[in-house]
């Protein structure tokens, strides 16, 4: 077997199984003797390769969760009892500080809004990026 069939039976190897492709392999080596061998074990090689990473691939984007949480859970968690916790507290504490102090329970509570807000949508993507919700 020349060059040109050598050329000829790696670009097959493309289109088939990869029975077809070991079988092929060990024909050409016969063809062409052990001189080519190292050459057609390394082509086989890279094509199982190629195969085995095409499948993986194929594998994990069947399984890859819709919305992926951009912050931990506890995380999120943490923060709600900390921030419910202190405000729970000034408010108790600020509810006995006389009439002014409910402009400061108001701007407190929505300090914890906000905070809580900008630490949810914080880590999500936005905008032509953004991965559709299922």
């Amino acid at each position: 077997m020349d060059m040109a069939e050598q050329k000829r039976y790696i670009s097959t190897m493309d289109r088939s199984s990869p029975g077809d492709e070991l079988r092929a392999a060990v024909e050409a080596r016969r063809e062409l003797g052990p001189e080519f061998e190292d050459s057609l074990v390394e082509g086989f090689l890279e094509k199982m390769d190629t195969e085995i990473d095409r499948r993986v691939d194929q594998r994990l984007a069947a399984h890859t969760p819709a919305v992926r949480p951009s912050v931990a859970a506890g995380q999120r968690l943490a923060l709600a009892i900390v921030s419910l916790s202190l405000g729970v507290i000034a408010t108790v504490g600020l509810a006995f500080a006389g009439d002014h102090a409910l402009y400061l329970i108001a701007f407190i509570w929505f300090g914890i809004v906000g905070v809580n807000f900008a630490f949810t949508k914080g880590g999500q993507p936005s905008g032509p990026h953004r991965r559709p919700q299922r």
